[in-house]
């Protein structure tokens, strides 16, 4: 940690902010620590449990907040996120569709990326017959900078099986994922 102390010392001396006053002083300890936990994902164990019902209808978790950095500016990216998957042989822990969220938006990231990792990690753990994703953010890179555009969300989604090749079961997945708003 002490090297990212001193580089968030040197930083704010780059942009003229001083940091020697007692309401500044520990900042540059409290940057290095707020950015190590914001990249930082927690660990966690992928657990899945034999499709012992034949559960075949869609498992959906929608409003999953999450936090992110742009990998262009290093700003922060927050929104929430709907996963679902429609079993196939296996089924996962509810928490996890919260946790693999997490775990690939704890670095610098693209909202598009981050979208089609979660979707594509699904797809190998379960090999369920259908994944989507879709993932409602807002960027602070638009919003405290550049074009201002205060209030404007991102909006992407990744459909992979029956979801994108099925119109009614990508109808459903979207309604349902739609219905949380």
């Amino acid at each position: 940690m002490g090297a990212a102390e001193r580089a968030a010392s040197a930083f704010l001396d780059a942009l003229a902010i001083p940091h020697d006053s007692p309401h500044l002083r520990e900042t540059p300890g409290r940057m290095a620590r707020a950015w190590a936990e914001m990249l930082t994902p927690r660990a966690f164990d992928a657990t899945t449990f034999p499709n012992d019902e034949g559960y075949d209808e869609l498992v959906l978790a929608r409003d999953i907040p999450f936090r992110s950095v742009c990998e262009h500016h290093l700003l922060p990216f927050v929104g929430t996120a709907c996963v679902a998957y429609l079993p196939g042989e296996r089924i996962l822990g509810l928490s996890k569709l919260a946790r693999i969220v997490e775990h690939f938006a704890c670095r610098p990231q693209t909202q598009e990326r981050l979208t089609r990792q979660v979707a594509l990690w699904l797809e190998e753990q379960l090999e369920p017959k259908a994944v989507g994703v879709v993932l409602s953010a807002e960027h602070s890179c638009m919003t405290l900078r550049g074009v201002q555009a205060t209030g404007s969300s991102t909006v992407t989604s990744s459909l992979l099986g029956t979801l994108r090749s099925d119109p009614r079961s990508r109808q459903e997945f979207l309604a349902l994922a739609a219905s949380g708003r």
